[in-house]
């Protein structure tokens, strides 16, 4: 399941990217981004780099200008996957870094969100936070979904999604390939009560909506055209 792509172009780290505030949100650890009276609220979880990557920060700052309340709780509890530690592969991370604790957490996290006024949660999820939007989209956790060249993600999950969803692909992705975006699009298409919105990006990599080089005219280019599509689905039914 978890190939090279996964791992390649490592983000710089940075406990203090971003201008939002550190805070506890449903017992974990999250970055927090916007005004904490909106009744919207969005939900980004990361890949396995973690909180701390600047543009994820950046992104979640930048989603929390619309007008919406936006955390990025710390699901990998301050060890995310370090490509230098020989020690911890990425299968063994992986091992101690499960999808459906992920999960568990996440659900504690909307249940904060909920408690303190929130109305209407969407959740975006990058590669190894696709898996666990994915199944938030299964009840009714959110309203809204988008996943970002997802990783872990089964033809079956889409079986059991209820909520509306995004699905933002690349086209040079080993984790879920456009071929495999297509059938992930043919289920949702044969279930009109989701609304559905599938698009594959041309001459982008796994990872290249927050592992992009912020000097690359051209990078940051087609990060902002998925960050855009994202916030438009967003507007559609979150708002």
């Amino acid at each position: 399941m978890s190939g090279p792509q996964c791992c390649e172009n490592p983000p710089a780290l940075s406990s203090s990217s971003g201008n939002g505030s550190v805070l506890e949100v449903g017992g974990l650890k999250t970055y927090v981004s916007g005004s904490s009276n909106s009744k919207q609220a969005i939900l980004l979880i990361s890949d396995i780099f973690g909180y701390e990557a600047p543009n994820l920060r950046n992104l979640a700052d930048k989603v929390a200008a619309a007008g919406y309340y936006v955390v990025v709780p710390d699901f990998l509890y301050g060890d995310p996957y370090n490509p230098e530690n020989t020690e911890k592969p990425l299968p063994v991370w992986l091992q101690s870094h499960g999808t459906d604790k992920g999960f568990d957490d996440a659900k504690e996290v909307i249940a904060a969100l909920k408690a303190k006024g929130i109305s209407a949660i969407g959740a975006a999820g990058f590669c190894w936070g696709a898996k666990v939007v994915v199944q938030l989209t299964k009840s009714d956790n959110i309203q809204a979904a988008v996943l970002l060249h997802p990783s872990f993600v089964s033809v079956d999950d889409f079986k059991e999604v209820k909520a509306s969803i995004a699905i933002l692909g690349a086209e040079i992705d080993k984790m879920s390939p456009p071929e495999l975006v297509k059938q992930f699009e043919e289920i949702l298409s044969s279930k009109p009560e989701v609304d559905c919105f599938v698009k594959i990006y041309p001459g982008v990599a796994h990872g290249w909506t927050v592992r992009y080089d912020v000097e690359d005219k051209k990078a940051v280019q087609s990060a902002e055209e998925a960050h855009q599509d994202m916030l438009d689905w967003f507007t559609k039914h979150v708002k």
